[in-house]
């Protein structure tokens, strides 16, 4: 009994780690499908923004990057709308990746956080922190945007939070739609027209760097504290 309970964790670890790699292979061939799914969304007519949203959430799940399409939505729906459903597209499969990294491989992070109390004085804080903490990734380039979503799952950060701290993923969203909408044709930016580097890629991205330096500076500052009191305890 105790064999089979311990072989369990690295089963599923297995099973996980076997999953995410499907994940980005299969992530890797839809990529190039992109452009065409594109021009399928223009031709959607009335049903084009959801069938843009469930296939945006639908790649944010699969690890295909969503630079294109976001820029896509520019050249098709324009700066107002092509925000929004970038957003509610990238809010949903963000949300599920979390929640399949939550409920797949989450338990054999609590196993290590029950046999570790300086583990789980760190994970305390980062779910004490959670909004802020989640904010701040959003707007930092560092950590690829898919990978952030099932790795966040392996935290303790509460849902809601997760849910709220979305809102960091608008300067970057702002600034690929915009783009997208400046290249007004879709044949364009599904040829691999990329991001201008004017003044508004480099404010983002001088915005990204100083999230980036925030929330290392939490994460230390943060798990620092919960250390001392767990060694208090």
């Amino acid at each position: 009994m105790d064999a089979s309970r311990a072989r369990l964790p690295l089963g599923r670890i297995v099973l996980v780690a076997g999953g995410l790699v499907v994940l980005v292979l299969l992530g890797r061939v839809a990529g190039a499908a992109l452009p065409g799914f594109a021009a399928a969304v223009e031709r959607s007519g009335v049903w084009g923004p959801i069938v843009f949203v469930l296939g945006y959430a639908a790649a944010t799940v699969a690890f295909v990057p969503g630079s294109v399409l976001t820029l896509a939505a520019g050249a098709i729906f324009g700066l107002a709308k092509g925000t929004v459903y970038v957003l509610v597209a990238a809010t949903l499969g963000s949300s599920i990746a979390f929640l399949v990294g939550r409920y797949l491989a989450r338990g054999a992070v609590e196993r290590r956080v029950r046999s570790n109390p300086r583990f789980a004085a760190i994970d305390r804080a980062v779910a004490a922190e959670g909004r802020r903490f989640v904010f701040l990734l959003r707007l930092s380039p560092v950590v690829p945007f898919n990978v952030l979503n099932y790795a966040l799952g392996l935290t303790s950060v509460r849902f809601g939070d997760y849910l709220v701290a979305s809102l960091g993923m608008i300067p970057g969203t702002l600034l690929y739609v915009y783009y997208g909408k400046l290249a007004g044709d879709l044949a364009t930016v599904a040829g691999g027209a990329g991001v201008e580097k004017g003044a508004g890629y480099w404010a983002v991205l001088i915005l990204g760097l100083v999230a980036t330096v925030g929330v290392t500076m939490l994460v230390t500052r943060a798990s620092r504290r919960a250390l001392h009191q767990a060694e208090d305890g």
